[in-house]
């Protein structure tokens, strides 16, 4: 008697990927499931005490099997963040697809911008968070390891434009990118900070944009200025003025913005060579 054929596996989610409608309406499953035990992480952190909570509690207030919390997280502490894995990934698709002729501070600093994004879309759940993480230990190590990852993308993108491994004494690329990275987050993070202190009230949005254009001011000259040009032939330098007689005449050529003695000099030097 012939047996049913078997269905791979992988050929049944061939069309789940995260750019198909299944795997794009399987992602959002997966983020509303993790919202909502994060949800209930929160309830019982907030009435019980977080070291009083329990995973199983956790998962019968979100009304799923204990499987079911550690399928979408490790432990209780990383429950209250279900969105900084999608955060990332949107993020780091900023970095992607960013227009060549962008400078890649800039790049940077939208891409940090899904982060304010994330928090700015639930304030009241973003000012608990913040609460709970300050007075939990175990969850402001948590947050702190999740900002050491943004940290980690920004810094690897800068790199990228450089070259890492050329030290010459006068390439400060490497080091320059990865105090970029840092003050980038560093810059977000104080803007958020003071947000969310301020029951997340005001311009959140236009508070960030003034503390980039502090980092870039700062940092977005120097990127990229000791870099080795030799590969790249350089661009001819006109001479600030030029001459040329036709027949008793000479005629003088000269840049706007050429200084007025070298101008002087360069006739001076042609009329004594006519008179020679």
């Amino acid at each position: 008697m012939s047996q049913p054929a078997k269905t791979s596996p992988r050929a049944s989610s061939a069309t789940d990927t995260p750019e198909s409608p299944a795997g794009t309406k399987a992602a959002a499953q997966r983020l509303k499931m993790r919202r909502e035990l994060a949800a209930a992480a929160m309830e019982l952190f907030a009435t019980k005490g977080y070291e009083a909570t329990t995973v199983d509690e956790i998962a019968s207030v979100a009304g799923v099997a204990r499987r079911t919390f550690f399928r979408h997280f490790r432990s209780k502490e990383e429950a209250i963040f279900p969105d900084h894995d999608d955060t990332l990934t949107r993020a780091e698709a900023v970095l992607d697809v960013a227009p060549a002729h962008e400078h890649p501070l800039d790049t940077v600093c939208r891409g940090i911008k899904e982060v304010m994004k994330m928090y700015a879309a639930s304030p009241a759940v973003s000012v608990e968070r913040y609460r709970l993480t300050r007075e939990v230990p175990a969850l402001r190590e948590r947050e702190i390891a999740s900002v050491a990852r943004y940290e980690r993308l920004f810094t690897r993108y800068l790199l990228a434009h450089f070259d890492e491994q050329d030290h010459h004494d006068d390439n400060d690329d490497p080091l320059l990118a990865e105090v970029a990275a840092s003050a980038v987050v560093t810059a977000h993070n104080h803007v958020l900070r003071r947000w969310l202190r301020a029951g997340g009230r005001g311009d959140v949005e236009a508070q960030l944009d003034h503390a980039f254009s502090i980092v870039r001011k700062t940092f977005g000259s120097g990127i990229g200025a000791g870099r080795t040009l030799s590969a790249v032939p350089a661009a001819p330098v006109a001479p600030p003025a030029s001459v040329r007689t036709q027949g008793e005449v000479l005629v003088a050529v000269a840049r706007t913005d050429a200084p007025l003695d070298e101008v002087m000099r360069t006739i001076e030097e042609a009329l004594r060579n006519k008179q020679r």
